[in-house]
């Protein structure tokens, strides 16, 4: 009778052990087509018991997946979103921007704007030509404005984006701590945990799409997440991913210099930002448009404008409208013009700058040179100032106030105004101003522009030198930016690059005075100084910012007012690292000229001119129909350049439009490598699906096999229980 109920009891676990197995089947055959999916395998064993068998059941139920080739697909998933996250970026620019042959890209506006000089040069004084030139003048700039403004639109949407991705990244690591705890609690009763494993294995494939990972499981079922660069995402208690978009950006906000917030992984202190260490995934793919690529392209813009405003405005200031000008406003601003001085042309040179004053009709009202009147002692302070200089910029407005008051405009004004800025006005309706640099003191030398040694802060050290007297000042521009000058930075530089091998100092001064100075030691990484300007420097901020495959310092005033910084005598910092006035912005704000723009007839096209046969001898004469500028900058316009590296295109030796027309070309290249990546990599990942679903992935063919196994002993073992049962019977029948 032992014998008996104990055959029942195996049938009975057979009949049972079979039927688990028919519902994985089912399940199986039901979940062909469900994404992360994986067939699961039953797996028997026997049981014995006191050595003797009683029957088969389910040891465990298995999931056919390699978590080597997971792993690998992963990893490549990252890789394939990084580059995707960049794609429609990259064609948006493009479609805006244009290529270089389209009527409204930047290329061709320069081309049109260097023929409007062509043809100003043929006609100085036709009013069509003048105005011509003025149009395409401000097509260029408008067309800068909208280029700087698309990047920095762009650059908002990808920093939403991130902030849309961390929301889904802390969304997505609760949902697999979730499921660890729900695996761990079922797996400890021994339920079926495969279904769970699969949900969060589509978990895992979420976030590798948004960000690099790597994982190991313990030997509960728990599964622990990080980074490629090993910072926790799920462990026993997730941390929290922040990141707070922001409200706008502008050319200036870096993530470097924190006007970006950053990703914290955990605390929000600076040791859990994680924004440079992501390497793959949709987020990396979004943080360099922000960070890099976008910044590369205003960093291209910039370097452009910078260079047409300082070329075209050191020729337009050669000279002045016909027959000159009552009211000058310069563009330079002096931080403390009293102690601020200049030296024209240098030790040992004779270059000078011609004063002149003209009627309506350009015949000379009176002359003098800027030398001759710094060295009279009947003007300014009464001292005599010496040949060239150095003069204070005060002192060099009070004494061209009392030359101008002197010959005519009795009630002329020269000063530098409360913004910093050399000012002239005559006062006068009769008379008009024009400086004309020469070669020499003597009048009617030749035209050529003076050097003009700059001292910033007065210690005797020549800081800036600039070719031209109106152009150092800016009294005569064509282009302005209106930008204060609180931004200085270097050129690029390589990461390995340290400060040269001496000590060095630098000093920083604004309007209040003196910052603070610092003490470079030698071979001094950028890093480094940029904390030690930053510590050493009231109000002053410095900070390493990323430009192409190089960096640049950039030095900053915390209110924004503008800045000088110079070098102690016999240092070469600031010529060795190429710090000076920042560029960045100018393509933001660049424009013509507020009274050119609405009166084209005051663009600058001739220059005086000296007629040695006119009274006792010699005078100058200005000529409405003079094309000495106008053709200077048609030449110019249209001749190799050399700009400086930025935003990852190499120092160039081109003209406007060939330049305009390589930022244009090299982000369509950018493009197309991306786009040539994307394929590749889509290859690849499309492979390693392939192969990881050929393993995970429901065959039917194979489950109607195993369907007919697993019915054919579940009816085998619901035979053995009807023979059995008929044996029962029939002792049942016999014993009674």
């Amino acid at each position: 009778m032992g014998d008996i109920t104990t055959a029942l009891r195996t049938a009975q676990s057979g009949l049972l052990t079979n039927q688990q197995a028919l519902n994985t089947v089912s399940n199986n055959v039901a979940n062909v087509n469900t994404e992360g999916y994986s067939r699961k395998i039953v797996n028997f064993k026997s049981v014995n018991v006191g050595g003797v068998g009683a029957g088969v059941q389910i040891s465990e139920i298995n999931r056919r997946i390699d978590e080597g080739l997971l792993k690998s697909l992963r990893l490549e998933t990252s890789e394939y979103h990084e580059m995707t996250a960049k794609e429609s970026y990259y064609t948006r620019i493009q479609e805006l921007f244009g290529a270089p042959g389209d009527n409204t890209s930047i290329s061709h506006l320069l081309e049109e704007f260097s023929e409007a000089a062509e043809l100003l040069a043929v006609s100085p004084d036709k009013t069509i030509e003048q105005a011509e030139l003025v149009r395409r003048a401000s097509d260029v700039t408008n067309k800068l404005k909208s280029m700087t403004e698309t990047i920095q639109e762009l650059r908002l949407q990808t920093d939403q984006f991130i902030a849309q991705g961390v929301t889904q990244i802390n969304t997505i690591t609760s949902r697999i701590d979730v499921l660890n705890d729900e695996i761990i609690s079922n797996s400890t009763i021994s339920r079926d945990v495969t279904d769970l494993k699969d949900q969060r294995d589509l978990e895992l494939d979420k976030l590798a799409k948004l960000i690099d990972i790597t994982y190991f499981s313990r030997s509960d079922g728990d599964v622990v997440v990080f980074t490629q660069n090993g910072r926790t995402l799920v462990d026993t208690e997730p941390p929290t991913v922040t990141h707070v978009s922001a409200s706008s950006l502008t050319a200036t906000s870096t993530h470097s210099e924190g006007d970006i917030s950053p990703i914290y992984v955990g605390t929000q202190v600076a040791g859990n930002d994680i924004t440079n260490e992501i390497r793959h995934g949709e987020l990396k793919g979004l943080i360099d448009l922000r960070d890099s690529i976008l910044p590369d392209l205003q960093s291209q813009l910039d370097n452009l404008a910078a260079q047409l405003r300082d070329t075209v405005n050191q020729i337009h200031n050669r000279s002045t409208p016909f027959p000159g000008m009552q009211e000058m406003t310069g563009t330079r601003v002096f931080i403390s013009s009293s102690t601020q001085t200049i030296t024209v042309g240098g030790s040992g040179n004779n270059d000078d700058v011609a004063i002149l004053l003209f009627d309506s009709s350009g015949t000379q009202s009176a002359k003098t040179t800027l030398e001759t009147i710094m060295r009279d002692t009947t003007m300014g302070d009464g001292a005599d100032k010496g040949d060239n200089g150095p003069w204070t910029v005060d002192e060099v407005a009070a004494r061209i106030e009392d030359w101008l008051q002197a010959n005519g405009a009795s009630s002329a004004a020269v000063s530098v105004n409360s913004s910093g800025k050399f000012t002239v006005a005559l006062n006068s309706t009769t008379l008009n101003l024009t400086f004309r640099d020469e070669t020499e003191t003597t009048a009617g030398s030749t035209a050529e522009d003076v050097s003009i040694a700059f001292d910033s802060n007065g210690d005797g050290v020549t800081d800036e030198t600039v070719s031209g007297f109106s152009s150092f000042l800016g009294l005569n521009d064509l282009f302005v930016d209106d930008l204060a000058e609180n931004i200085w930075e270097s050129n690029v530089l390589t990461s390995s690059y340290t400060t040269p091998g001496s000590s060095q100092t630098l000093t920083f001064r604004d309007t209040t005075g003196s910052l603070g100075s610092i003490t470079v030691a030698a071979n001094t990484s950028i890093s480094d100084l940029a904390t030690q300007i930053t510590n050493g420097a009231t109000n002053i901020t410095a900070a390493v910012i990323t430009d192409g495959s190089g960096s640049r310092l950039r030095i900053s005033h915390d209110s924004g007012s503008s800045i000088t910084v110079t070098q102690a005598t016999g240092n070469t910092i600031l010529t060795d690292m190429g710090i000076d006035i920042s560029d960045v912005r100018v393509s933001t704000v660049l424009s013509v000229r507020s009274d050119i723009l609405s009166t084209p007839s005051k663009i600058t096209t001739g220059q005086p001119q000296w007629d040695s046969t006119k009274g006792a001898s010699g005078e100058y004469f200005f000529s409405v129909g003079d094309d000495t500028i106008a053709q200077a900058l048609a030449t110019q316009l249209t001749s190799n350049l050399t700009f400086a590296q930025a935003g990852g295109l190499a120092s160039l030796s081109q003209n406007f439009a060939q330049y305009s027309a390589a930022i244009l070309s090299n982000n369509a290249s950018l493009a197309d490598v991306n786009e040539r990546n994307i394929d590749t990599q889509r290859s690849l990942v499309e492979s390693l699906q392939f192969k990881s679903d050929s393993i995970r992935g429901v065959n039917i063919d194979e489950e109607m096999a195993d369907l007919l196994v697993f019915e054919q002993a579940f009816a085998a073992a619901a035979r053995v229980i009807t023979v059995i049962q008929n044996m029962m019977e029939a002792l049942e029948r016999a014993v009674s």
